[in-house]
């Protein structure tokens, strides 16, 4: 199998969660992965006020390649205490 190398190319990702990526200077699937999907959604989150939860199980789902409704179910609270840990922590 080809390695996906654009964020379009990955599950769960179309084009206008793409764009917020790239709003918020993630613009390769290598980027994303170093980033993580906490910190990716965080960095979309300044940058935009269209970041919904959706695109955190997106995110999450992109990288591990579950569906966004499979994250949604089975990673829902991991990701969300992850989430609340790295918004306690100071800028």
């Amino acid at each position: 199998m080809t390695p996906i190398k654009t964020i379009g190319g990955l599950p769960n990702l179309g084009p206008k969660s793409t764009a917020m990526l790239a709003r918020a200077g993630i613009d390769s699937v290598e980027q994303l992965r170093e980033a993580g999907t906490v910190a990716a959604y965080l960095r979309v989150k300044a940058v935009s006020d269209r970041a919904s939860l959706n695109l955190l199980w997106a995110l999450e789902g992109a990288l591990t390649g579950l569906s966004w409704q499979q994250v949604a179910r089975t990673e829902r609270t991991r990701l969300l205490l992850a989430l609340d840990d790295q918004q306690r922590l100071p800028a």
